[in-house]
């Protein structure tokens, strides 16, 4: 596996590529692009093929984010999301905040995560 801590060379096609395989839509290429140049972006590698992606959002000062941790199913329980979460740690300019999917708190307890504050959402409409 190779990892990349902050990778630049990941583009909106590649990213997805692999996203639509963990959730699916009908996701504008350009606003991907976009998205993805305001995060810091950890990524895995087997070979060419992207199979794992953790983005962090940060001011760099006051607060930062995990948006999503997201390894391809046919690579989950190999390492790849807990080397992305060290990775995650290591090269944070904030403390981090996120929310989990229900059922995945383990994952991030085993990890290392403390749980924190209760999270709340405001939903909004893709445009």
């Amino acid at each position: 596996m190779d990892y990349r801590v902050d990778d630049k060379q990941l583009n909106a096609s590649d990213f997805l590529s692999f996203v639509n395989q963990i959730w699916p839509g009908d996701y504008d290429v350009q606003r991907t692009q976009e998205a993805l140049s305001r995060t810091i972006n950890l990524t895995a590698y087997d070979g060419t093929k992207l199979i794992g992606c953790l983005r962090i959002l940060s001011d760099g000062y006051y607060f930062g984010t995990i948006t999503e941790l997201l390894v391809l199913p046919e690579y989950q329980n190999k390492g790849v999301g807990s080397k992305l979460l060290q990775l995650a740690k290591a090269n944070t300019p904030t403390m981090l905040y996120f929310g989990a999917q229900p059922g995945l708190e383990g994952f991030y307890e085993k990890n290392g995560c403390r749980k924190g504050m209760q999270s709340y959402t405001i939903e909004k409409k893709r445009k």
